[in-house]
């Protein structure tokens, strides 16, 4: 049986059964931004990560604490 390629409004749907604790557990995880590039001489790849992660100032003085 062959099956067909989701459509955007199927996919739409699929993301819109996400509960409200998954959207939460998401949207704490850190950004990670990625980039590949040329050296200027052309003699090197340089690829830079960067993760970005928002905590709570409350969360570092326990840690330090």
């Amino acid at each position: 049986m062959k099956t067909q390629p989701q459509s955007n409004q199927a996919k739409n749907q699929e993301v819109a059964k996400l509960s409200n604790i998954k959207i939460e557990q998401l949207s704490r995880q850190p950004i990670l931004e990625s980039s590949i590039s040329k050296s200027e001489d052309g003699k090197w790849i340089i690829h830079k990560t960067i993760i970005t992660d928002i905590k709570p100032v409350s969360y570092f003085e326990k840690v330090l604490g």
